[in-house]
């Protein structure tokens, strides 16, 4: 019979530090060529345009049926009344006429975001004020 050999092991007499180390692993960053790619698109996903969520509310909101351009014009009393007039045709609005009308109103100011020259901006806040004037409501403060 083979004899079997026995690995002997040397103990450390090397005193270990007290010192406490961090738990927590730190993050080493990765390479850049082992990063993720992007996926493909599919070529009807690149034909297609970039989607509008804003526009597509604006056109098929329940609140109201609008001109088309009513937002455009320079006269702030022309938009109130129309915006009015279309609030209270709408028959599928959850609210009031006035809080549909200023609903729509705030949504495309907010959506245009910086995008909105300032010149519209006024036109647009001062239609809030008309739109408060034509619906018989206090101006808030």
């Amino acid at each position: 019979m083979a004899e079997r050999k026995t690995s002997t092991r040397r103990i450390s007499t090397r005193k270990t530090s007290t010192r406490k180390t961090s738990t927590r692993k730190t993050r080493v960053p990765r390479k850049a060529s082992a990063r993720k790619s992007p996926a493909k698109k599919s070529a009807a996903a690149r034909k297609r345009a970039p989607r509008k969520w804003s526009a597509h509310v604006t056109e098929t909101s329940d609140a109201l049926d609008l001109k088309d351009g009513v937002f455009k014009g320079r006269d702030p009393h022309k938009i109130a009344l129309s915006l009015k007039h279309s609030a209270e045709q709408s028959r599928r609005k959850k609210g009031s006429a006035y809080q549909s009308a200023m609903s729509m109103l705030n949504f495309y100011i907010n959506r245009a975001g910086h995008n909105l020259p300032a010149s519209r901006l006024k036109t647009l806040n001062a239609a809030k004020g008309e739109l408060r004037a034509v619906f018989g409501k206090e101006a808030e403060d």
